[in-house]
């Protein structure tokens, strides 16, 4: 159970540290919106890999890093006389109590996904309908998280496939078409439809419940940890990996997968 009163008093201790480092810091005080913005996709990435660990103890760190930036663009925005922390807080309030009628307004739903659904139609009437859809993917997202932001936009106004399955037909068909390009040897081609391939996997990741990143990012280490066994076991053989066979390595390689 959360105890709503020592955490109002610890964010309000915050937000004093944050005014004091201000006036008293000259690395704090040198801080603008620009300067942090890195800092803070960094600490949202470490994040992430907390996450991805099942790291308890980091995900509590990390969300300490991330309310440690929420604070400092706010207290910015209140120095620019354009926002303030009151202003953050109402404004999320005010936004998840008009997206879930579900729960402030009577209104009924059968499950997670018409929430889902009517989430975006309610962000959508939010600009009188005059907002196009993918208008909300950020420019700036990493490509992969991108797709998969699109492909859930595009969901949420009825552009999806009926049932999960479907997919795979336009997987094998995206396929077929990079095959049919790789034959060919056009590279600006090849990178067209390998790209298409790419998206119509990450729409299945999603129609499964998958996110594809963090599916990916256990992958990445999954290879990583059978490498390292691969590269020491080469060492403890008084050998090296440009001096080894393919099948030598495949060898050690099929061990170390067994110790995953």
């Amino acid at each position: 159970m959360i105890n709503k009163k020592n955490s109002l008093k610890e964010f309000e201790r915050l937000m004093d540290i944050m005014d004091k480092l201000r006036e008293s810091c000259p690395w704090d005080m040198k801080q603008s919106n620009e300067t942090l913005r890195k800092l803070t996709i960094e600490e949202t990435y470490e994040l992430a890999d907390a996450i991805i660990s099942s790291d308890d103890e980091g995900i509590r760190n990390e969300l300490g890093d991330l309310m440690l930036h929420i604070v400092f663009y706010a207290k910015i925005g209140s120095e620019k006389g354009v926002f303030s922390m009151e202003d953050v807080l109402r404004g999320i309030n005010e936004k998840l109590i008009y997206r879930h009628p579900h729960v402030f307004s009577g209104v009924r739903v059968s499950g997670a996904d018409e929430v889902e659904k009517n989430w975006e139609h309610l962000k959508i009437r939010e600009n009188d309908g005059n907002k196009p859809v993918l208008s909300g993917v950020p420019p700036s997202l990493p490509a992969m998280v991108k797709a998969n932001r699109i492909q859930e936009k595009v969901s949420g106004v009825g552009f999806d496939w009926e049932k999960p399955g479907q997919v795979w037909d336009k997987v094998l068909e995206e396929i077929s078409e990079l095959k049919n390009e790789i034959e060919k040897y056009d590279r600006e081609k090849i990178e067209s439809e390998l790209g298409d391939v790419i998206f119509s996997l990450i729409n299945a990741s999603r129609l499964y419940g998958i996110d594809p990143e963090a599916a990916l990012e256990k992958t990445n280490r999954k290879f990583i940890k059978r490498f390292n066994h691969l590269e020491k076991e080469t060492v403890s053989r008084g050998k090296s990996l440009h001096n080894m066979s393919l099948d030598e390595m495949n060898e050690i390689w099929e061990r170390a997968k067994k110790n995953d």
